[in-house]
């Protein structure tokens, strides 16, 4: 069978993370995506935070795996023209340039659409409609404004932003759904329309258990399942949570054997109510089964802190695999602090498809994300990131272009 978005041409007009993200994942699933490129330069990341000089950075790689690069000079008059084909007879154009860009460039919706009324234009902002749309914004502040960083931390720290790009490489995600979802609509209804994702609304949608614990906490004045229970006072809006859950069942970062000197000899554990008498059998503390103190899920939530304590001592005694394994046969919810070492090589993140190896023409054979999605009719293959301009001459000749008018255009500097 065929890929799933097989016949799907997509034109990529963005850069560094968010919106190549989003182009990544579609071509992934079999779209045809041309990413358009600054004729000598290219995307701004091809030489950021290089690893090898003069080879594309790892960080221009690993987001731009299953694409071809044509170069067009869009200042250009020929330039335009060349654009102008390319944009009648693709599907999607996809930007996050910063505001306007695209219409001082001469290509505002109500050029596109003249051009190709079937077109779906896609972008990806910084913020929606309202004061602050015409701002840029970046991962860090996405992750500010959108509420991740005012609820992360500790409660005796200042707000810390996630290493998860959840601002650049969520919002993308984001927009991949919010394309497809305007192709199957358009199957309907034969018409194009514009698709935004504001990375301050991708953001607070990852975010939203948070506005919950808000509203709570309006409410109620307490959440007696934050680590400030019962020893400390709450304020107007919702504290940081340290390593609680955020959710119905405590959870917690305990230290494993080793941590004094491995900063990742740790282990994520659940407190599950359902397997509260195999915890505490496991830890040698059978009298907490039927004791008024800790019997009920209410009771723990004040001595959370001491019950965690208490966990720490048993897990503090083995490796965090040791303590998985003799966990995960009890059925209690846990998982080790992986770091970025250990799953670079783990073999059955490389036999699913999840880490792939791949090989560059320049910088050689590197490791890059597979695709998160699986389906079972459309597996993906994951290729390299291409060259500056590699495909131009390619890419032109399937929509008409004859080699000596491509050769015209490389004369005249338009591509």
């Amino acid at each position: 069978m065929g890929k799933a978005l097989d016949g799907v041409r997509i034109l990529d007009f963005t850069h560094v993370q968010s919106g190549p993200t989003c182009t990544q994942l579609l071509a992934w699933f079999g779209a045809d995506v041309i990413k358009v490129e600054r004729v000598g330069a290219g995307d701004i990341t091809r030489d950021q935070l290089r690893d090898i000089p003069d080879a594309d950075s790892l960080y221009f790689t690993m987001l731009n795996g299953n694409k071809r690069s044509v170069t067009i000079d869009t200042k250009h008059a020929q330039g335009k023209g060349v654009l102008e084909r390319l944009i009648r007879d693709c599907d999607v154009l996809v930007e996050n340039f910063a505001p306007g860009a695209l219409e001082r460039m001469g290509f505002s919706w109500e050029r596109i659409q003249a051009l190709n009324p079937r077109m779906i234009v896609a972008s990806v902002k910084g913020f929606g409609p309202g004061p602050y749309e015409d701002c840029k914004v970046y991962e860090n502040v996405a992750q500010c404004v959108g509420g991740a960083a005012s609820t992360t931390g500790f409660d005796d720290g200042p707000p810390v932003v996630s290493g998860a790009q959840i601002g650049d490489s969520g919002t993308g995600l984001h927009l991949a759904l919010g394309i497809v979802t305007a192709l199957y609509q358009r199957v309907h209804t034969g018409r194009g329309q514009k698709v935004l994702a504001a990375m301050q609304d991708g953001v607070l949608n990852l975010c939203r258990v948070k506005l919950r614990d808000q509203q709570r906490l309006a409410r109620t004045g307490v959440m007696k399942e934050y680590p400030q229970y019962p020893n400390a006072s709450f304020g107007e809006a919702v504290p940081r949570a340290g390593n609680a859950s955020g959710g119905g069942q405590p959870g917690w970062i305990l230290k494993c054997r080793g941590w004094e000197t491995d900063p990742n000899a740790y282990i994520y554990f659940i407190a599950q109510a359902p397997v509260w008498e195999r915890i505490c059998k496991l830890i040698g503390r059978e009298e907490w089964i039927d004791h008024p103190d800790y019997a009920t899920p209410n009771a723990r939530l004040p001595r959370l802190k001491e019950i965690f304590g208490e966990i720490e001592c048993w897990t503090m005694k083995r490796s965090k695999f040791e303590a998985m394994a003799v966990l995960n046969r009890y059925d209690i919810p846990c998982g080790p602090i992986l770091s970025m070492k250990e799953i670079a090589t783990d073999e059955s993140l490389r036999a699913s498809g999840t880490i792939v190896e791949v090989d560059h023409p320049v910088r050689g054979k590197y490791l890059t994300v597979g695709n998160p999605i699986k389906l079972s009719d459309s597996p993906t293959e994951v290729m390299r990131s291409p060259l500056l301009g590699e495909h131009t001459d390619e890419v032109l000749a399937e929509f008409g272009y004859s080699h000596d008018e491509i050769l015209a255009l490389r004369v005249a500097g338009a591509i």
